[in-house]
């Protein structure tokens, strides 16, 4: 069995985490460096020194300024791109702004994020259109997936929402070749990548998408609710908030970003997250994350006896549980909670596929021990 990485120097101290607790679920929420954290909080403080000076004197400039610097670190167009809280918000933006009429259908997967899934079920029920739900099977190679999805496509498919990497089963789908395929067939595309950005080195405008959403808090170390949602030129005159408020008059992407009196403070300070993924080595970051979980991954299998798939190159990797473990979301959610309660573990538990899916998280301020530790504990409590 291959060794662990070896830590990067400094990089755990950059956190506030409770180290008594084996973090190893950032793939959900993220954490946000002490850093970052110190830059939004001194926003914050200018913010409460004058508000009136900060939101009429220079906010929207300043919102401008760090969607620009978002922007060019995802390789997106900044004029089409816009900042809001997450990427569930984003995708109902989307699903708002698409024009559905009764009979139109929208494809997903059944990988896809249930949030999103369910903001395009309510599009859809209010426009009397349908949600296709195409089945991927989780070792179908990337011709496979393609080939799925081109063959769904009927003469009233509108939109495909597909994931670029997967949120219960944390594959990569070949989004840049979905999307070819199915423009060439005149359906748009919605690419929730909610996982990529500081995952992956990203190229949004060479994935050519309509529309494609990520979050800056998971893998950025953005603070939360920081997202940007990117849209195609033909598109942008389209998109509708999902409030209107006083800079509705300017289009997209300032009729999106500027809801009045929100707290900016966290989409300023997100530039400063993407600078201490610079001066950690986004590379070295990506590369120990990477090789971290694929540990974690392998021993944590091997202790439970089960298969360990997922698709290379990412910082998450799941771990299917044995059949009846899990058989519902409510039972997913209690076997996490015993095993916080039990080993002091932060895992993310899903149930897809009619069973359970443990999902393991790596990110710089973990260490190989943890998983060692998971590794002993977890087959006492789930064979118990």
């Amino acid at each position: 069995m291959a060794n662990p990485p070896t830590p990067l120097p400094g990089a755990r101290d950059l956190f506030t985490l409770d180290q008594t607790v084996l973090q190893l679920n950032h793939g959900s929420f993220g954490a946000v460096p002490l850093r970052v954290q110190q830059a939004q909080q001194a926003l914050r403080d200018e913010i409460e020194s004058n508000p009136m000076r900060f939101f009429t004197r220079g906010a929207i400039e300043r919102v401008e300024a760090a969607r620009r610097a978002i922007a060019e670190f995802l390789g997106a167009d900044p004029e089409g791109t816009a900042l809001v809280a997450n990427a569930t918000t984003a995708a109902q933006i989307v699903s708002d702004s698409v024009a559905l009429a009764p009979g139109d259908e929208v494809l997903v997967t059944d990988h896809g994020y249930g949030a999103v899934t369910m903001g395009l079920r309510r599009a859809c029920d209010r426009a009397g259109a349908a949600v296709v739900t195409v089945a991927v099977e989780p070792n179908a190679t990337d011709d496979e997936i393609v080939a799925a999805l081109v063959a769904a496509v009927g003469p009233r498919t509108r939109l495909a929402y597909v994931d670029q990497i997967t949120s219960p089963t944390a594959l990569l789908f070949p989004v840049a070749r979905i999307v070819t395929a199915l423009r060439a067939l005149g359906v748009a595309t919605l690419v929730d990548a909610a996982h990529v950005p500081g995952a992956l080195d990203v190229d949004v405008t060479a994935i050519g998408a309509d529309f494609w959403l990520g979050n800056m808090h998971k893998w950025a170390y953005a603070p939360r609710g920081t997202a940007v949602l990117t849209v195609a030129e033909e598109w942008r005159p389209r998109m509708e908030p999902t409030i209107v408020s006083w800079e509705a008059h300017r289009g997209f992407p300032g009729a999106i970003e500027w809801q009045g009196t929100l707290d900016y403070s966290g989409w300023l300070a997100a530039p400063v997250g993407i600078d201490v993924l610079h001066d950690l080595g986004w590379a070295e970051v990506r590369a120990h994350n990477t090789a971290l979980v694929e540990y974690g991954q392998r021993i944590v299998a091997a202790a439970l006896d089960a298969p360990a798939p997922g698709s290379p190159g990412l910082p998450m990797r799941p771990i299917p549980l044995r059949p009846g473990l899990v058989d519902s979301q409510d039972a997913a959610v209690a076997l996490r909670a015993r095993i916080v309660a039990e080993i002091g573990a932060e895992v993310a538990i899903s149930y897809w596929g009619g069973g359970g899916i443990l999902r393991l998280s790596a990110q710089v301020y973990n260490t190989a021990a943890e998983y060692e530790r998971l590794a002993e504990a977890l087959p006492v409590l789930v064979k118990g």
